[in-house]
């Protein structure tokens, strides 16, 4: 383990690449993915209630006004992407192809994830509060910005999203952190005494969804949708854009001279696309023939960002706790 460590790979680390090869080797199907589904919405909602235990008004307040950190979140997630993306797009379409090369801006145009980056930005020690706000920010413009922007950059119409991803918002993460904050008084003693729980349920929530995430990839055959020599350029495609995404991102939090926990916050929630609002949304942009082409940058995009992310926030945790209280 000890020569592990010295690439940044710990135990946590060998749990993540663990549930990477489970849900590939071994996905869940049926009434098994169904129950998986409930455990995690579980494990998610659990975790927000933890958070507004944890936070006082004065925490939640400062992350809802903090314009510069949410200004840049929009901004990362609503132009700089979408500009990347449409870049790429034109650039590789002779190589990947059509369907692909509108995967790409699809997935240019798509809001932040909320689970996983504000379980990362915990994880690092940064701004969770923010990130809370940012994230959910990022998906509920998302409903309306998200399928004007694929209108815009796509030249399709005609797209109807319902008020079901607002409704999983509040009811997931927002009630329970409602409710958490409402339970403060006589719950906040506890929890902040017993760090480990929230922790705990931090990185099995994470845990949770990358399983999740790689077994409904192996599930939907994603793997046998396109020719193996196209898939290896794709997944080299999905590494340059999430890299260069996040560095931008990174940019972005020093230009706009962001706090060590901002710009935590800022990196999980601006270089992030959820798989979970995309797919709905795909439902009600594309036909059903296409959707499985069209989504597979996002689902390897989702797939990678979970990697990458667990790694940076363990290496931030890993300096957090080294820095003197």
């Amino acid at each position: 383990m000890a020569f592990l460590k010295r690439f940044g790979i710990d135990g946590y680390m060998l749990l993540l690449i663990g549930m990477v090869v489970l849900g590939a080797v071994l996905p869940v199907r049926g009434m098994g993915a169904e129950i998986l589904g409930y455990v995690t919405w579980g494990a998610v909602a659990l975790l927000f209630f933890l958070y507004g235990v944890r936070m006082n008004a004065a925490e939640v307040w400062a992350g809802m006004t903090n314009w510069r950190l949410q200004g840049t979140s929009f901004v990362a997630t609503y132009a700089f992407f979408p500009i990347l993306g449409v870049t790429l797009a034109a650039l590789l379409r002779p190589v990947l192809g059509d369907q692909l090369a509108v995967g790409i801006l699809f997935l240019s145009v798509l809001p932040s994830t909320i689970n996983s980056s504000i379980a990362f930005t915990g994880m690092a020690g940064g701004n969770v509060s923010g990130a809370i706000c940012s994230a959910s920010l990022s998906n509920l413009i998302g409903v309306v910005l998200t399928p004007a922007l694929a209108a815009l950059v796509l030249h399709q119409g005609g797209g109807v999203i319902t008020g079901g991803g607002v409704l999983k918002i509040a009811v997931q993460i927002l009630l329970p952190f409602v409710i958490g904050q409402l339970l403060r008084r006589w719950l906040g003693a506890f929890v902040r005494r017993h760090k480990a729980l929230t922790m705990v349920v931090d990185r099995g929530s994470i845990l949770l969804i990358v399983y999740s995430a790689f077994s409904a990839g192996t599930v939907a055959g994603i793997w046998h949708l396109i020719p193996a020599v196209t898939l290896v350029i794709l997944f080299a495609v999905i590494c340059v854009f999430l890299a260069i995404a996040m560095v931008g991102v990174l940019w972005m939090g020093r230009l706009a001279r962001l706090t060590a926990p901002d710009q935590a916050a800022l990196f999980f929630c601006g270089s992030t696309k959820s798989l979970a609002s995309g797919l709905p949304i795909a439902a009600a942009l594309f036909p059903a023939a296409v959707i499985g082409t069209t989504v597979l940058p996002l689902m390897m995009f989702h797939m990678t960002q979970l990697l990458v992310c667990a790694v940076v926030a363990q290496r931030l945790a890993q300096r957090h706790a080294a820095v003197p209280a």
